[in-house]
């Protein structure tokens, strides 16, 4: 057995079992990959992969279990490069951020920055995606930390922690009817809101599920007339007059962006943004860094506390 056979296995099953996918993923080739894949099933004595004549249906019971083993190997041998280039003394490396838009927008920035000056010689890499993908960059190691706030807390096999609260508001060009109510926060009701048609988010995006629920246990019907994953595009269509947008309060600068913003925490709760890494990952010395710039107060130890 070697190193290379797991990858080619963990890699073909990423690839939902798609041989020619997954050789070029790999930059090899095809009968490279199925010959490897052969060997480690001579090996090992078992069938790893279900198959109907050249088609691969899937794992069999036992494939399942070398799959297991094989993602638990190729993670301590990644983790075993990660701890000898920090034990070397290196700061350089790459480091791989999934999350939303609303946080590389809004919140990284500043923690971008800094980071950057701390450690010039890492790569930043913000990979964009929603929820359930950063879920699955996390797991599958293509990134090293997800920001987002669905879907991390009880996702299988990560490790999250909270980094910040926050509240969704409503936002209206300065003349709409509803911008009265920047004199009386708390007073804006569901009902003022579904009176008119409204721009949020696109359902696995910054807290559209809560939304959601506090109109159905109100029992109303509102008229949502555009979905989009991107606050900046929603606030663009408020003041296009094309109705009333809902996104996170963090995405409005009334003065720059010339719209109204009505606090909604008293109709939709509040949300949490969440920080996860993979569950045994080891996390070189500046992705600690990284993380107690977003999240102060989260230094090392309390770090390593809450991911164990």
């Amino acid at each position: 057995m070697n190193l290379q056979q797991f990858k080619f296995l963990r890699e073909v099953a990423r690839q939902k079992f798609n041989i020619t996918a997954a050789a070029r993923i790999l930059h090899t080739s095809q009968p490279g990959v199925s010959k490897a894949i052969i060997e480690l099933e001579d090996e090992l004595a078992v069938s790893i992969f279900a198959r109907s004549g050249k088609r691969i249906l899937g794992l069999t019971p036992p494939g399942q279990q070398v799959l297991l083993a094989a993602e638990r190997i190729m993670q301590e041998a990644d983790n075993l490069k990660k701890l000898s280039r920090d034990y070397a003394g290196s700061p350089s490396g790459a480091l791989r951020v999934a999350t939303t838009h609303t946080q590389a927008r809004y919140v990284l920035p500043q923690v971008v920055r800094q980071f950057a000056s701390k450690y010039p010689q890492v790569r930043l890499k913000l990979l964009q995606a929603d929820p359930p993908q950063i879920v699955q960059m996390l797991n599958n190691g293509q990134a090293d930390v997800g920001v987002a706030t669905e879907s991390l807390a009880d996702a299988p096999g990560l490790r999250s922690i909270s980094v910040y609260e926050w509240q969704h508001a409503a936002v209206v060009p300065p003349q709409h009817a509803l911008a009265k109510f920047q004199l009386t926060p708390g007073k804006l009701t569901l009902k003022d809101l579904a009176r008119n048609p409204l721009v949020t988010y696109e359902a696995h995006f910054a807290g559209r599920a809560k939304i959601d629920a506090a109109f159905a246990a109100a029992n109303i019907a509102p008229s949502i007339v555009l979905e989009a994953i991107d606050a900046d595009v929603i606030k663009t269509y408020v003041q296009v007059g094309l109705g009333v947008g809902i996104v996170a309060a963090v995405a409005v600068d009334p003065r720059r962006d010339n719209l109204v913003m009505l606090p909604c925490g008293h109709l939709f709760g509040t949300n949490t943004t969440r920080l996860a890494v993979k569950q045994g990952a080891y996390l070189r010395g500046f992705v600690y860094s990284f993380i107690e710039l977003l999240a102060p107060g989260w230094d090392k130890r309390r770090l390593e506390e809450a991911f164990a």
